[in-house]
């Protein structure tokens, strides 16, 4: 029995750790730790272009290209748009729910798209064409 509690113990830290460690994409230019502790983050810049009426993260239907997770000073967010405005973002859901998600980060400099939260995979540009996995 104390062989059992052991294995579900080193399976729960296990999970648990594999489950944190998503929480943020390493390499993520976007966020800078400062000495004293908190940290600067970045957010793609606003397009010169006028956008048209935010589409809120609370409407059903309003991630219809699949969630854009982004890092903000609270933690990660999944939003409706890459650009993070007001009322477009909510607490993530990731690794609690499966749902189709991009990953928003910078990278040397220029802000991209990820298919998974690991810089080394498949990213491209913001101005590509989006992509997404189910995650």
């Amino acid at each position: 029995m104390k062989a059992v509690r052991r294995l579900l113990a080193v399976c729960a830290l296990a999970f648990a750790s594999a489950s944190s460690m998503a929480q943020y994409v390493k390499g993520n230019e976007a966020v800078k730790a400062l000495p004293d502790g908190t940290k600067k983050v970045e957010t793609p810049p606003l397009p010169s272009a006028t956008l048209g009426t935010p589409c809120p993260a609370t409407k059903a239907g309003c991630a219809g290209g699949g969630w854009k997770m982004l890092e903000s000073i609270d933690g990660l967010v999944e939003c409706t748009e890459v650009f993070a405005r007001p009322g477009t973002c909510r607490p993530s859901t990731y690794g609690a729910e499966k749902r189709s998600r991009a990953w928003i980060v910078k990278v040397k400099g220029q802000w991209a798209q990820c298919e998974r939260p690991d810089i080394s995979g498949k990213c491209v540009s913001l101005k590509s064409f989006p992509i997404s996995a189910v995650q």
